[in-house]
């Protein structure tokens, strides 16, 4: 019943508010398939160096060994102007909440090239929280919106796990350097017991520097997690 309620709405409120597709204006869907065909999505799972290297079946490259996250899925470069797009249309105003889920799309579209197609079953969701001054503001966490989605697209479990403790600067226009220094102890885990020994994806709308998904899997790994394996839409 639910399940019909809810397409019954998806109905309407295409009606009334119909999509267009942000790369050629086509109505249907914010992301058509020929638009999401001509992204050249591929499988991308690598190391954290500034040169993108494969991860070798030992699960981490040599280089990042002193790296909190195992490596980063990501499913397009940044630089790609229709994924910049998208990514900016629903972190700031006017909102397109509802580009969560083609933004999921890419990241699930990427995960099935996977040569080994890992199912994560084994694994749970959590994601970058925003500071409660800003989720008011803007009214909802990207991040979690593209968790959800994933959540719901893999079916495995979506944990609210991290609290941001503190306010911190925009990181768009900061260096490296402060980059790390505006975020460092800025998360807290919120329950250690359903971190302990878990094998976590670590979610986030873009990777650039890494500086927070790294501060975000430290304190993750010091409540014990196993693995923290950031997964995001593009790579900066």
């Amino acid at each position: 019943m639910n399940n019909r309620l809810s397409s019954l709405k998806d109905f309407l409120l295409n009606i009334l508010y119909p999509k267009f597709c942000f790369g050629c204006n086509r109505e249907g869907n914010y992301l058509c398939n020929d638009c999401l065909g001509t992204l050249g999505i591929s499988e991308y799972q690598y190391c954290l160096c500034e040169e993108p290297l494969r991860i070798p079946e030992s699960g981490k490259c040599a280089k990042c060994q002193s790296r909190k996250l195992n490596g980063l899925y990501f499913s397009l470069p940044y630089k790609n102007p229709l994924v910049r797009k998208l990514i900016h249309q629903l972190k700031y105003e006017p909102f397109v909440k509802d580009l969560s889920k083609e933004l999921a799309r890419l990241i699930i579209t990427s995960f099935s090239l996977m040569e080994k197609n890992n199912s994560f079953s084994d694994y749970i969701l959590t994601f970058v929280p925003l500071h409660e001054k800003r989720l008011r503001e803007r009214g909802f966490n990207q991040a979690e919106e593209i968790a959800k989605e994933l959540s719901r697209l893999l079916e495995i479990p979506l944990i609210n796990s991290l609290t941001r403790t503190r306010e911190t600067l925009s990181q768009v226009d900061l260096s490296e350097a402060e980059r790390k220094y505006n975020i460092k102890d800025a998360f807290l885990v919120k329950d250690k017991n359903i971190i302990k020994g878990k094998k976590i994806l670590l979610v986030d709308d873009v990777y650039t520097t890494g500086s927070t998904m790294e501060e975000c899997a430290f304190f993750l790994k010091l409540a014990g997690a196993k693995e923290v394996w950031g997964v995001a839409v593009a790579r900066g």
